[in-house]
């Protein structure tokens, strides 16, 4: 088990240490406020879940970083962020083609939990005719087949996994969702998908691990 500190609110420390030296200055005394720095530990995903975490595939939201094989802290309401208020991340894959196209999809295969994924998979966001200077540089840019839905794990549902699959589009190939698909996010067959469109086996992929923010 590897994990990272990382600690924050930095700033903000220095901020309220700044406004304590100007009251003091006002006022004829500077009083020392001692605060301690929140530490976030950052727990990297273990066996088997590392596996899927190939190619070098980054996941970035914004203040938390790349997420790509981890679990999202407690700390900082990382996790009401994420499912409440951060937009899309960044995904970057260092090793795109600038030559070809490129698919990307982000699925929760443990919906509504773990133990019995009866809706497996959930699909959260589909973004076809991305471009590889654009995957290259994490601003994705293309046609999104399914908007970006927040990670919102049900509460007393445990861990899910949040999968991100980058794929490469063939040539002149129509990627589409039928009027079926499009009716429900939920029990969607990635893998059929995948194989009606010739897409072939992910270039790269990763995921991260999320439960909900009061749990």
């Amino acid at each position: 088990m590897q994990h990272f500190i990382k600690n924050i609110r930095f700033v903000r420390m220095m901020q309220l240490t700044l406004l304590l030296l100007i009251l003091g200055v006002g006022s004829g005394f500077v009083e020392v406020v001692e605060t301690k720095l929140e530490a976030c530990f950052y727990e990297l995903l273990d066996a088997p879940d590392n596996k899927l975490c190939r190619g070098g595939l980054k996941v970035i939201y914004p203040e938390i970083g790349d997420v790509s094989c981890s679990f999202i802290p407690r700390c900082v309401d990382y996790r009401f962020r994420i499912s409440q208020e951060w937009e899309a991340p960044h995904v970057q894959y260092p090793l795109a083609d600038e030559n070809k196209m490129y698919v990307l999809i982000m699925v929760d295969p443990d919906c509504p939990s773990k133990a019995k994924p009866t809706y497996r998979f959930w699909r959260h966001w589909m973004v076809k005719d991305i471009s590889g200077q654009s995957l290259k540089s994490g601003d994705i840019r293309g046609t999104e087949l399914s908007d970006y839905r927040r990670p919102t794990p049900p509460s007393k549902t445990g861990y899910h996994r949040y999968q991100i699959f980058v794929y490469e589009q063939p040539t002149k190939q129509k990627i589409y969702l039928s009027p079926d698909e499009t009716k429900s996010y939920g029990s969607w067959d990635i893998e059929n998908f995948a194989a009606k469109f010739r897409l072939g086996e992910p270039v790269a992929s990763t995921q991260f691990v999320t439960e909900h923010y009061k749990d």
